[in-house]
């Protein structure tokens, strides 16, 4: 049951970005790449979100765009390098030369990527 808070906050953390893309579409973001997952063009933008202080992670995400998809995953609160999650979809750059972008369906898919270049 303890997994239970984190999981609800961050359904309604993904609820609310959903329903205000306008707002995170007129944010500048802090960090644009490109990448090649599975052989696909991948765009990554890090955004601070919101609610963020310089060094103050929550509220931040990223928006990826990969094969007609426009995923907006929000940050995590794990240790380390940081990584986003919808519960689904994961995505961490602690190498970003190749970042770590999974999917969870019933297994985890783990999609090759390789950094191209940023803006």
């Amino acid at each position: 049951m303890a997994w239970l808070l984190p999981w609800l906050l961050t359904v309604m953390l993904s609820l609310v970005l959903l329903v205000c893309p306008a707002g995170a579409a007129a944010a500048e973001p802090l960090q644009q790449d490109q990448y090649l997952c599975d052989g696909d063009p991948l765009q990554a933008q890090v955004f601070a979100g919101a609610v963020d202080a310089p060094g103050i992670p929550p509220g931040a995400y990223v928006v990826l765009r990969w094969r007609g998809l426009s995923l907006q995953l929000p940050r995590t609160n794990n240790a380390g390098a940081p990584s986003y999650t919808d519960g689904r979809w994961w995505w961490q750059a602690a190498d970003p030369a190749h970042p770590a972008f999974k999917q969870r369906r019933g297994s985890t898919l783990t999609y090759s990527c390789q950094w191209q270049s940023g803006p």
